[in-house]
């Protein structure tokens, strides 16, 4: 997802902090949103609120979750926006969301709602095939996962670091999980990504330096969320997609108040205007996100949204499986597959 490094936000967090507008309310956001879409809302949600000034941090959805983790006897975040439920779902285990049932709670999908109240899902993310558009035509891109072990693209994909994303853990989960609806087991999914490595040029740290590298051909495929491609595309990077032919992983992209927020009430605010139709449409016309509720008619919705509804089949993915296992399965993947393809091929 789009936006600063973590250390480069954390600076402009601490220096926000230091000057912050007198007698206004902080409310520090966690997020990987990406500044596109953070800075519309910081921008929307003050206009509504102007005793509020917030003030956000952009990061991939793991490293939200490690440092809430960290953070966990003294919260200096108050609300954690964006990234996939699974890992809400651990945060929820581990304590660190606090309940809050916001009003538009009833028009979410009853999986896209925590447990206990502790978070909720507000966007729909899918994940993508993504190819340099300057060097392949639509026709002679991966269209589908397994296109993507063909010997033509070994040395020429690019994946985002899967440690640090929550999107790259959804698809490995997916992945890992289709192999065990066909063996009954986890090898057969592993076996995919050691394949799948040995073709991986390079694991890219964040999704901007990702787009980039393969606008300038130093890959030519790779895996990645549908809005932010959408914005990249709208921004003139030539960057083509593809809707996986057997089944599209479509994340449940969820928000929630961190637990012992200091700014709790204005936490709460803001989680209850992310969710309103409202938003939920400018966030769709604005910056291409596919809004999770379910009462939107389709002819509120952007073009772009109807025509993704129209073209895309989510994959069947056992979502609650990868909450549960997808820890664990990350951590034998970066000690036992990555970087060890070649070796295993």
């Amino acid at each position: 997802m789009r936006g600063r490094s973590p250390t480069f936000g954390a600076a402009l967090l601490v220096l926000a902090a230091a000057c912050g507008s007198p007698g206004r309310t902080p409310l520090v956001i966690y997020s990987p949103h990406g500044r596109d879409l953070l800075s519309l809302f910081e921008r929307r949600f003050e206009q509504l609120h102007p005793d509020v000034d917030v003030r956000w941090l952009d990061m991939g959805s793991q490293e939200v979750y490690d440092r809430l983790r960290s953070e966990r006897a003294n919260p200096q975040a108050d609300v954690w926006f964006g990234g996939p439920a699974t890992i809400f779902a651990r945060a929820a285990q581990d304590s660190l969301l606090e309940a809050f049932r916001p009003s538009w709670a009833g028009a979410i999908d009853a999986h896209g709602r925590g447990p206990g109240d502790r978070y909720f899902a507000v966007y729909e993310t899918p994940a993508v095939i993504v190819y340099a558009e300057q060097a392949l035509r639509p026709e002679d891109a991966p269209q589908d996962w397994d296109d993507l072990l063909a010997p033509r693209w070994r040395g020429k994909v690019l994946i985002r670091d899967p440690l640090a994303s929550g999107t790259m853990r959804a698809v490995w989960g997916m992945i890992i999980e289709r192999g065990m609806k066909q063996t009954g087991d986890t090898a057969a999914g592993f076996q995919w990504l050691r394949r799948l490595d040995a073709q991986t040029k390079e694991y890219v740290l964040n999704g901007p330096l990702l787009d980039q590298k393969i606008v300038r051909q130093e890959g030519l495929v790779t895996v990645w969320d549908l809005p932010d491609i959408l914005l990249n595309r709208r921004d003139g990077l030539q960057l083509g997609y593809v809707f996986p032919k057997s089944g599209t992983p479509v994340i449940e992209d969820a928000i929630a108040v961190v637990r012992g927020a200091r700014h709790g009430a204005a936490a709460r605010a803001f989680v209850e205007w992310v969710g309103s139709v409202d938003a939920q449409l400018v966030a769709a016309r604005e910056v291409y996100r596919l809004p999770a509720r379910r009462d939107i008619p389709a002819d509120s919705l952007p073009a772009w949204a109807r025509e993704v509804r129209r073209r895309m089949r989510p994959a069947d993915v056992d979502w609650d499986l990868l909450a549960g296992q997808g820890g664990e399965w990350m951590r034998y993947w970066d000690e036992h597959v990555r970087g060890r393809g070649a070796v295993a091929r």
